[in-house]
């Protein structure tokens, strides 16, 4: 079924996509910069500004399921360019809000709008890029995302006088109408359509997808410690800098860019060292298990940190949080091609949940041990997130499942 591209439709094929998850990371971190805009505007406590934060990844994962089906029907082209005109909107309504409730509503349709970002090009990448480039696409996908994520940081602090967080808003709406009709326009047709089993309905392949017991080795690592790496950064990251370092917010914001920096090169590292891990014997699971256990390290160094360079441990946890990358797209061929949006598709419904639940739920824990200023509050909750993702990362190493077909990416 696979059709791979030549040279120049390829590298169009690759921006157009790239362009969208650009946005859909820049919309995902924004609100580490704008949490004190938002706070003193509406008087958001640590809670609720979690919940507002985690809207965009309830919302992702409520439409992964129905997503996958699209995908499969339809294709890459015309769901990814229609959902990012939803995100359009969001960003709109979000930029126009007068009330926290309406804030989270255009927050979750932004997270709806960017939802197929990253699933619509993966999916296409299977039919239209040789197996072999897999793992570097996915890994490449993601510099764009860590650019956009950049993008969010030094330069919106730097934009935030002249425009406030209304403008940005308006602009990330401008953005994404632009990349839209960048995929619809510029782009082939859809890459081809796999023929479905008769007996076979759309919601039934979920079934098989979620009774596979490998995909719940690796999924239950998703669900909690890249869940909650991303949860840090979309979010968390702003408040530790500035609440249990002291840090002021132009200072963050300069963390946050050599953060996100890092987190892009070593995006873009993995990427070119994918072929050298193969040709060293070294498995997605070796890599994705070592690349665990060094963040569980650098947490509990960061939950006991203090003093002037303690901001280097959560840069050390950027590169070291880029193994996650390997996961999704191991897991999902190893499912047949027919099934491709679908396993993408519920392989990012756990790492959405996660990310919803470990964003609110951090906030709640925060104030549950220390109150809303409090930093033993947020060092309390890092070991109590440490705990619980060393339960995950025992599942992955000593589950001994195999998948039901091999993955032609190891």
């Amino acid at each position: 079924m696979s059709a791979v591209l030549a040279a120049p439709a390829a590298i169009r094929v690759f921006l157009a996509f790239a362009s969208g998850y650009f946005m859909s990371f820049g919309l995902r971190s924004v609100n580490a910069v704008l949490a004190p805009e938002l706070i003193a505007e509406f008087g958001l406590t640590n809670a609720q500004l979690g919940s507002l934060s985690s809207a965009y990844f309830l919302a992702f994962a409520s439409v992964q399921v129905p997503l996958g089906v699209l995908l499969d029907r339809f294709g890459s082209r015309r769901v990814d360019a229609m959902l990012l005109l939803v995100a359009a909107g969001g960003c709109l309504l979000f930029a126009g809000a007068r009330s926290a409730s309406m804030l989270w509503i255009s927050r979750a349709l932004i997270g709806v709008g960017v939802s197929a970002a990253l699933m619509a090009s993966l999916r296409a990448f299977r039919f239209w890029y040789a197996a072999g480039r897999q793992q570097q696409l996915t890994a490449w996908m993601l510099v764009a995302g860590a650019l956009g994520s950049l993008a969010t940081t030094v330069p919106v602090q730097l934009a935030l006088p002249a425009i406030g967080w209304r403008g940005v808003f308006t602009v990330a709406a401008l953005l994404l109408v632009a990349t839209s009709a960048a995929i619809f326009f510029l782009l082939p047709s859809d890459e081809p359509i796999p023929a479905r089993h008769d007996t076979e309905s759309s919601w039934s392949v979920y079934r098989q997808v979620f009774s596979d017991r490998y995909f719940w080795r690796f999924g239950v690592v998703s669900l909690t410690v890249q869940a909650s790496f991303v949860a840090f950064q979309g979010l968390w990251i702003g408040p530790w800098l500035r609440r249990v370092l002291g840090m002021e917010a132009d200072a963050a914001a300069q963390v946050l860019f050599v953060f996100n920096l890092v987190l892009m090169l070593g995006y873009l590292g993995l990427g070119l060292a994918v072929p050298h891990f193969v040709r060293r014997g070294w498995s997605t699971l070796r890599v994705v298990a070592t690349g665990t256990a060094i963040m569980l390290a650098l947490e509990l160094v960061i939950a006991l940190s203090s003093g002037r360079w303690a901001w280097v441990p959560w840069i050390a946890l950027a590169v070291a949080a880029t193994c996650h990358t390997l996961s999704q797209t191991h897991v999902s061929l190893s499912f047949p091609e027919r099934l491709t949006g679908r396993a993408f598709t519920a392989y990012n419904l756990l790492t959405m949940s996660g990310m919803f639940g470990a964003q609110w739920l951090f906030g709640v824990a925060v104030d549950g041990f220390g109150g809303e200023h409090d930093p033993r509050g947020f060092r309390s909750a890092m070991l109590l997130w440490v705990a619980v993702q060393a339960c995950a990362l025992a599942v992955l190493v000593f589950w001994k499942v195999q998948p039901r077909r091999p993955s032609p990416v190891r």
